[in-house]
């Protein structure tokens, strides 16, 4: 069986687990290269720690694969050909996306089922991205730093946010990704002051910031990175909070190295911008794991005490917000290396005037 299952195996070993329904399609594509969108159908992988996997396919989504599969069809029990191939007396491992539709029926069906939360068994594996996933997630980034470098140069007095996050969606297809990895947040003003805001109708005016918050898609893994800029002209106020947040993310990414604690990545960057003055205006985690979802298992925050691992990929994005005037917000990926970290985003990061 291929070295990603084995991994993940080994994990399920730790676990005190022989068998695991895998349910999330970008877990199943990371483990067989098999990727299917099957709506409202039952689709999982029944893994085995003796080898027997098994796949659950409607007909409808037919592939071709080596894995021992069950079809059927619609209307058809499938959750008894699932009770069937697992063992009721050992623990069933589930990950964390397959619906109560059907884990529900299946526990009704038998009693004596004991399921755990195991997505952890895949997500921890999928952490550490090997070197062709490294370089797929490199080519992402190139793409976002080019789009960004063309987005700057397109922003105008008397645009909308929507007009601006339209004109980068389309340059990422012009530039060969897939798609987005996540709607493209475009920010004008006091609306950059909400981390959340949705992009609007709003017209961009003389001195105000543009933050741009986006990603693509490029075969099947994902960018994401944020840049904030200024039209026409830039406040005392705005540039003594930019050169702030720049601080924060410089520092947090000069301190990224295997064994390194992802609490004390978000620690330095906090200090820096409560030192400042402005702590309680930095009001998220400083970053998040990605690859081939936007936002996978993991984060950077003061709540999470694993360590730095040689393959990890995942933000750095410190900010600060101010209601009802500006936010400021600068976002990186970084790849955790043998001895220190390779920031995937090289535009600038020095304060831009349009």
């Amino acid at each position: 069986m291929n070295n990603r299952i084995d991994r993940v195996i080994e994990k399920m070993r730790e676990r005190g687990l022989s068998q695991m329904i895998v349910s999330d399609i970008n877990s199943i594509c990371y483990l067989t290269d098999i990727k299917i969108y099957p709506g409202e159908r039952l689709y999982a992988l029944l893994l085995k720690k003796d080898g027997k996997h098994t796949f659950f396919f409607n007909r409808l989504f037919g592939r071709h694969t080596d894995f021992d599969v069950v079809w059927y069809n619609d209307g058809e029990d499938i959750i008894s050909e699932i009770n069937n191939r697992i063992d009721p007396d050992l623990p069933l491992g589930i990950d964390k996306e397959w619906p109560a539709k059907f884990l529900i029926p299946l526990l009704e069906r038998n009693s004596k089922i004991k399921v755990l939360l195991a997505s952890d068994c895949i997500d921890d594996v999928r952490a550490i991205k090997d070197a062709r996933e490294i370089e797929l997630m490199r080519n992402a980034s190139r793409i976002n730093d080019e789009v960004i470098t063309r987005a700057m140069a397109y922003v105008r007095t008397g645009m909308t946010e929507k007009q601006v996050a339209a004109f980068v969606d389309r340059e990422y297809l012009k530039l060969g990704a897939d798609g987005n990895s996540f709607g493209t947040d475009v920010s004008f003003g006091a609306n950059a002051a909400d981390p959340h805001h949705a992009t609007s109708d709003y017209t961009l005016h003389e001195g105000e910031m543009v933050l741009i918050d986006m990603g693509c898609i490029r075969k099947g893994y994902c960018s994401d990175m944020t840049r904030t800029f200024f039209n026409k002209s830039v406040s005392e106020e705005q540039e003594k909070v930019y050169y702030i947040v720049k601080k924060a993310n410089e520092y947090a990414e000069s301190l990224i190295r295997p064994g390194v604690k992802l609490s004390d990545l978000d620690k330095a960057a906090r200090g820096i911008i409560s030192d400042a003055g402005y702590g309680e205006y930095f009001t998220h985690r400083l970053g998040h794991f990605i690859g081939r979802t936007v936002h996978e298992q993991g984060d950077v925050s003061s709540f999470n005490d694993n360590v730095c691992v040689q393959g990890m990929i995942f933000s750095i994005e410190p900010g600060i917000y101010l209601p009802g005037k500006f936010g400021v917000r600068i976002e990186d990926l970084v790849l955790v290396t043998e001895d220190g970290c390779e920031v995937l985003n090289h535009v600038s990061k020095d304060l831009k005037i349009i």
